[in-house]
């Protein structure tokens, strides 16, 4: 430890105490866990779970394990340094985190969780003082209690700070699962938006009290294996219905309320694991293209007169449930009249202007054919290309909306995945209904 200076102590725990520290050799800032029993043996020192876990471990959002030495039968563990935790965080700031801020670190933390899970460990103390940020990063810490997915049980109940404890935890489950995280995860979630924990219980009892109050008394069909757990009969205590997630939580959107309630479901089986977490449309809100795609049709040299514009954007008309994100695909003219693109080829589908989701009349979607004013409207061809639940012609019975009945043929909204995958590849979706038109100026 001679090329280390401890600068001053940083934290506290049961296990170690952990310094800021400079390597005097390479003049980089670390933190330096110093633990509080004597190790006797290098062996017992790399059978550590800490140890285990951390040397397998490699990735952006898990705390980077750099050296572990062994002096005078004393252990020290040398991290990467970090600003602070992620509670640190949230007792300093003036104002509350945006949900845009909350977003970005549980984006971060579930990643870390997921890679953590899938290499077969389950950190088991998940909480704000275990999550270490710097720079708009934050990172998974302290694998101290962390066990492994495929050990046997029976597995102890003293795991988990008591606030961010899974039920199944609390009820002295013996072979729980990596669900626990999940549900610390929940909680974690709802105190980043009011800055105060979900479950303060003052003890265990008080804990499932707690649980109870927001979640409400859980019953046989709610969680079938809870009512059979060694503790289950504290439940008779508690007669208790759900509160209103919202109410609790008012600054929260509807998507993180959605996730919350996931994350923090009586059933472990019900819960979210951190892949599915991610994808959960709290994630995936507001997003915007603000750019066109570029011009695929710029004229070459030889060519003469303008062609098309081919035009793709990504619309968010609110938060409604039914409706995040809206997409149209159009040709935007770059003449007064139009024309059958030259060099397409008949029956390819790409002579078409599509259009979905006008004010109104949401559920059609409505094809423009690409021809002359004098082309004969009937005499268009059968767009091919597309999958044969979705071949329509001119005289369709529907009306179009916006232009003459000749000039445009429609489909009604049955097929809501006409652009998943097909024409356009798996990133296009499409979303109906939309609540606002006026695509084409």
């Amino acid at each position: 430890m001679e090329k280390y200076r401890l600068l001053k102590e940083i934290g506290d725990g049961t296990c170690g105490s952990v310094y800021k520290a400079i390597n005097l050799e390479t003049n980089e800032t670390v933190a330096v866990k110093r633990m509080k029993r004597k190790f006797y043996f290098w062996e017992e020192c790399m059978n550590l779970r800490e140890v285990k876990s951390l040397r397998k471990l490699n990735h952006p959002n898990v705390v980077k394990l750099k050296e572990i030495v062994r002096e005078n039968h004393e252990l020290f563990f040398i991290f990467e340094h970090m600003e602070c935790n992620l509670y640190q965080l949230m007792r300093d700031r003036q104002s509350p985190l945006t949900e845009a801020e909350i977003r970005s670190f549980m984006s971060q933390v579930l990643q870390g969780l997921a890679y953590t899970h899938k290499n077969g460990y389950f950190h088991r103390d998940m909480k704000p003082e275990n999550l270490l940020v710097s720079n708009g990063t934050i990172k998974i810490a302290d694998f101290g209690l962390a066990r492994e997915v495929m050990s046997k049980p029976p597995y102890t109940d003293y795991v988990s700070t008591r606030w961010y404890r899974a039920p199944e935890v609390l009820l002295q489950s013996s072979s729980y699962t990596p669900a626990v995280d999940m549900w610390a995860i929940g909680a974690i979630l709802a105190e980043l938006f009011t800055q105060s924990p979900l479950f303060p219980g003052e003890s265990e009892i008080d804990q499932i009290y707690k649980i109870c109050t927001v979640l409400g008394t859980p019953n046989s069909s709610i969680w079938p294996e809870g009512m059979n757990l060694p503790r289950s009969f504290n439940f008779r205590l508690f007669q208790i219905p759900p509160a209103n997630l919202s109410e609790i939580i008012p600054n929260a959107s509807l998507e993180a309320i959605d996730l919350i309630g996931q994350l923090c479901s009586w059933d472990p089986l019900r819960r979210p694991t951190a892949e599915q977490a991610l994808q959960h449309p709290f994630f995936h809100v507001r997003t915007w293209v603000s750019t066109d795609l570029q011009d695929p049709f710029v004229p070459m040299p030889h060519q003469t007169g303008a062609k098309p514009k081919l035009e793709l954007n990504l619309w968010d008309f609110g938060e409604s449930d039914d409706c995040f994100l809206g997409l149209t695909l159009a040709v935007k003219p770059s003449v007064s009249n139009l024309g059958v693109v030259d060099n397409a080829p008949h029956n390819s589908g790409e002579d078409i202007i599509f259009c979905s989701g006008y004010q109104d009349h949401s559920r059609q979607s409505v094809f423009w054919p690409l021809v002359s004013p004098n082309c004969d409207v009937n005499g268009v061809p059968v767009m091919s290309s597309l999958p044969s639940p979705y071949m329509v012609n001119s005289h369709s019975s529907h009306t179009a909306i916006g232009v003459p009945e000749s000039s445009a043929f429609c489909v009604p909204a049955l097929q809501p995945n006409l652009l998943d995958g097909h024409l356009f590849g798996p990133m296009m979706t499409l979303s109906l209904p939309i609540q606002q038109g006026h695509y084409f100026q």
